[in-house]
């Protein structure tokens, strides 16, 4: 199972300053303009964004709650011994966003490796 702290390199309970910081630094390392044949920095940035929607994540049942409790099985509603965590699974399940969408949200539309 992939540990999202451990993707961004970050505390368990690291700031959401320190986790948009740990995003930033990764992704840019990572990003497909930097890495165009690189199938590995492709996975990884896959990795990264998911692992930052998740962490940043700002709803009043936020996503990582969700995942510190349970891990990303728990993004399923269903947490340690089959129990539902919640009314309507679908309603809080993880759904992912499209690594560039994610990129380009956090860096406002703007091409950080455009000068």
């Amino acid at each position: 199972m992939m540990d999202y702290y451990e993707v961004l390199a970050v505390q368990r309970h690291a700031s959401p300053e320190d986790i948009k910081k740990a995003y930033c630094k990764v992704a840019l390392k990572c990003h497909l303009d930097k890495n165009p044949e690189n199938k590995e920095a492709k996975r990884r940035f896959k990795q990264v964004a998911e692992a930052y929607e998740v962490l940043s994540d700002t709803k009043k049942i936020k996503k990582w709650d969700i995942y510190d409790q349970d891990g990303k099985e728990g993004s399923n509603g269903v947490g340690g011994g089959g129990e539902s965590h919640f009314d309507n699974p679908f309603e809080y399940g993880f759904t992912f966003q499209n690594p560039d969408d994610v990129f380009r949200e956090f860096f406002g539309g703007n091409d950080p490796f455009s000068l």
